[in-house]
């Protein structure tokens, strides 16, 4: 059954709501809040991207969301409004060779560390979607489905999603064979079978096709 489409009025409630928890780390005196969130953790090509972006506490931005729960052309449209109205926004990749070294969830910490560092906007406190993080140093928390719940770390999933799109998209032209351009390197029946095909490309994930190259 198709989810109910909300209301104008609806729709900025839920956006309004987005903007709570930073709202209450505002009232305990922290006035520069970093959301961070990354994209290509799961991908069997490209780097991992991450994000972090410091919204003002009076700016709110229309449709802002999960990027996952956005079609790609509202994602392209929020990406730029974000770009022009954060405080400080920093976006980084870490690429497949790096995942093949050091493994993808270490490789996901270097980004989102490499995202904070890169903000021209030294934050007070910085909010991380999901349950752990390693190598931030600044006061900062953990919100298990923060895209969902919190404004700055949605903001920064989509700067992080169209971010690494754009590459995918990019690599497309370099490597048509794969069809990047369609599953973004995620390992879809098509994509698998290209991978059999032709073989890895240089922007593969070796680690990740151990099973399906039967190494």
């Amino acid at each position: 059954m198709p989810r109910k489409k909300l209301t104008e009025a609806e729709e900025l409630e839920r956006v309004l709501n987005m903007y709570e928890i930073e709202n209450e780390y505002h009232k305990n005196g922290y006035v520069n809040i970093a959301g961070i969130d990354e994209a290509g953790r799961g991908p069997l090509a490209g780097p991992v991207y991450a994000a972090a972006v410091i919204l003002d506490s009076g700016t709110v931005i229309k449709g802002l969301n999960d990027s996952k729960k956005l079609s790609e052309k509202r994602r392209e449209e929020i990406f730029d409004e974000i770009i022009e109205k954060a405080v400080s926004y920093n976006i980084f990749s870490v690429d497949e060779k790096v995942i093949d070294e050091i493994n993808i969830l270490e490789a996901t910490y270097k980004a989102m560390g490499g995202a904070v560092e890169g903000l021209e906007v030294v934050p007070d406190f910085v909010l991380i979607d999901g349950n752990r993080i390693k190598g931030i140093e600044l006061p900062h928390e953990t919100v298990v489905k923060g895209d969902l719940k919190c404004a700055s770390i949605a903001a920064a999933s989509i700067l992080a999603k169209v971010s690494r799109d754009r590459f995918m998209i990019k690599a497309a032209g370099k490597y048509p064979q794969y069809g990047f351009e369609k599953h973004k390197g995620y390992g879809t029946a098509a994509h698998n079978e290209a991978i059999l095909k032709y073989g890895p490309c240089p922007i593969h994930r070796r680690t990740f096709l151990r099973k399906l190259l039967g190494e």
